[in-house]
């Protein structure tokens, strides 16, 4: 039953705080540092900085994500993966827009911890014992506290992660009375609430536009807001956003206060605006909840990747890899290959930028791509849904206008950083579009033909006492959408390649549907007792646990009398022993009588390279693999159809 996405409660709102908000939250710790630079501290820049922070923040953060995009629910869930199920049935070629969002998400997932972190730890030189503090030293301990945090990530974080909303109410509560405590200091900066210095400054100052680069970095987290719909519902993360939003505005507010009582002056590399305003008392246990707020900021990010892994792999876009559940919570996962390879980014990403004044000229890029392609899922989304053309353009010109605006004015950072993330972002792209077109190449070659065709023989082959028994129960997973129908292969496996026979034969057949949770199945008896199908609906979120799942089918079925798993041999039977049950899968191989063009010879053999290290057919359908027998079969996808052979004939 679909829960009530829109109910509000104070637990649910610390949750989301502690869930959502770590990527958006610690924005403040290098977005106002990154606008000013080097540049000489003057009214224009920060007031006109401080405007592009509260415009963006309400059109691209509130607007677009928060009245918006999170209406796009699939049963209550959210994210890129959970938008492009609800419009994949209408447009094949969503698919890409899909793609190329959830890689772009991934690789953001690999430098906001390195920047986050770093930029805390970094607030230490605001102490004068701290000011000497070599930069070294510094990427030493952010290289311990992300080891640390990778490390944690296979025993689960349910136990600490009670923690996080308490310690981000803390965190935004520090935020407003911080920038509220300094505001004071020159009024003016209330003048940033009007639009007219944000495009000032955008188009006046020297390389103003250029600016948007840095601002772009307050609204990063965005799109966290409608991943975590699922975790937090739509009522809690708009309740939750008014209060984030006010105590971000007002510590931007307060930094800028502050920044335009050093007018004239260029701030020093050393000094963040955002430390600077804390009392020099204060300033140690800032830094601890920032690295606290930093660490749950990286937590949340990393969490999502996984999550965003797993919808990808049930969705065919992904090479099936190894998933634990180190707790009961639901949607508490953990993939090792995916926290490894996470890791290894942001050690690289630190080791390579070592400051966070550095990795804020790599940040940005990617994520602006992501929601280029958010945008453009919901447009189509809203057209599926039959909402007036007028309204669905009105909403593609203005978050493209702002979107591509800020797309160009992260372009600079190409040169200085950005490549990194835009390469990640690019051969996570390629590894999906291989296995998703890879998918599409092989269903050429599958060959289906009508069951009721064989069922005799099959039936004659399982009465067929001279032929040693294979197994009591064979099960072989299918493919075949359409009941009626079985993979010619399959055939071949039971009649030809080696005759064998069982007392029944089970076809098991695994659809992966659009709502997210959906766990159903339906049985049909094609020949009692001798051939049944089982259909599985699960939907993208639901791990395949198929072993277990059948087991419970069968023994639903023997409660209601439907079949008889009794074995049949004489001596076991009278004693009322089960039979076993053994299961067929499948593996393939690319045969060399292919004839492919090239791009598609590229594309299989990235498949089958990514095959060999991605988890087996039956882990990944999670068997046992004591009851699996492997079939290798050639895969034929384009048979040679030019090889010339002429016979000589002796005399």
């Amino acid at each position: 039953m679909r829960k009530d996405i829109n109910r509000i409660s104070l637990a649910g709102l610390v949750v989301a705080l502690g869930i959502i908000y770590g990527d958006i939250g610690t924005s403040p710790l290098y977005v106002f540092k990154a606008i000013v630079g080097n540049n000489p501290v003057s009214d224009l820049l920060v007031i006109g900085g401080i405007s592009c922070i509260i415009w963006t923040l309400t059109l691209q953060t509130t607007i677009k994500y928060v009245i918006l995009t999170l209406r796009a629910d699939n049963k209550g869930e959210g994210g890129i993966f959970s938008l492009y199920a609800l419009v994949r049935r209408h447009a094949k070629w969503a698919v890409t827009f899909g793609m190329i969002g959830g890689a772009a998400l991934l690789a953001d997932g690999i430098i906001t911890p390195p920047i986050t972190v770093t930029s805390a730890i970094e607030g230490l030189r605001t102490l004068e014992v701290f000011k000497d503090l070599s930069q070294w030293t510094i990427v030493k301990i952010v290289l311990t506290i992300i080891t640390l945090m990778f490390v944690v990530q296979q025993f689960g974080t349910v136990s600490i992660g009670k923690l996080f909303g308490p310690i981000m109410v803390i965190w935004f509560s520090m935020l407003g009375v911080l920038g509220l405590s300094h505001i004071v200091d020159d009024v003016s900066v209330f003048k940033a609430f009007s639009p007219h210095y944000a495009i000032k400054l955008l188009t006046t100052y020297p390389r103003g536009f250029m600016i948007l680069g840095a601002v772009f970095l307050c609204t990063t987290g965005a799109e966290a807001l409608y991943s975590d719909l699922g975790h937090c519902g739509k009522g809690n993360i708009r309740v939750s956003w008014t209060f984030v939003k006010a105590c971000l505005i007002l510590n931007y507010l307060g930094q800028g206060a502050w920044l335009l009582t050093q007018k004239g002056q260029v701030i020093p590399k050393d000094t963040n605006p955002f430390f600077a305003i804390m009392p020099e008392w204060f300033v140690i246990f800032g830094v601890l909840i920032a690295t606290l707020a930093s660490i749950i900021a990286s937590q949340a990010l990393i969490s999502g990747s996984f999550t965003l892994i797993s919808e990808a792999m049930r969705l065919n876009l992904w090479p099936k890899l190894k998933i634990n559940y180190p707790t009961e919570m639901r949607g508490q996962l953990y993939i090792p290959g995916i926290n490894t390879m996470l890791f290894v980014g942001c050690v690289a990403i630190v080791l390579i930028f070592k400051e966070s004044s550095s990795m804020e000229a790599a940040y940005g890029l990617s994520i602006t791509i992501c929601m280029l392609m958010t945008s453009c899922l919901f447009a189509f989304y809203l057209y599926t849904r039959r909402v007036r053309l007028s309204l669905i353009l009105i909403y593609l010109v203005t978050f493209f206008t702002l979107e591509f605006s800020f797309l160009f004015a992260n372009l600079v950072k190409f040169m200085h950083g950005g490549y990194v993330t835009v390469i990640v972002a690019g051969i996570l792209f390629l590894i999906m579009m291989v296995w998703y077109k890879s998918r599409k190449i092989k269903n050429r070659y599958v060959e289906f033909v009508k069951l009721e065709d064989h069922l005799p023989v099959i039936q004659e082959l399982s009465n067929d006492s001279t032929i040693p028994k294979y197994a009591t129960h064979l099960v072989y997973m299918s493919s075949a959408d359409n009941p009626k129908e079985i993979e010619h292969k399959i055939i071949y496996s039971i009649l030809n390649k080696k005759p064998k026979r069982a007392d029944i034969y089970w076809f098991v057949h695994v659809d992966v549907v659009d709502e997210p949770y959906l766990s159903e199945y339906s049985v049909q008896t094609i020949i009692p007792n001798e051939v049944i199908r089982v259909e599985f609906r699960l939907g993208f979120k639901v791990e395949q646990r198929i072993n277990l799942m059948f087991r419970m089918v069968v023994e639903d079925m023997v409660r209601n009398k439907e079949v008889n798993i009794t074995s049949r041999y004489e001596s076991l039977s009278k004693n009322n022993v089960v039979g076993d049950f053994q299961f067929i899968v499948m593996e393939k191989f690319l045969s060399h009588d292919n004839d492919l063009p090239l791009y598609e010879r590229l594309v299989m053999r990235m498949y089958f390279f990514l095959k060999k290290i991605s988890l087996s057919e039956e882990r990944g359908f999670g068997l046992d693999s004591s009851y699996v027998t492997i079939e290798k079969y050639p895969l034929v996808v384009a048979p040679v159809t030019n090889l010339q052979l002429r016979r000589i004939i002796h005399s």
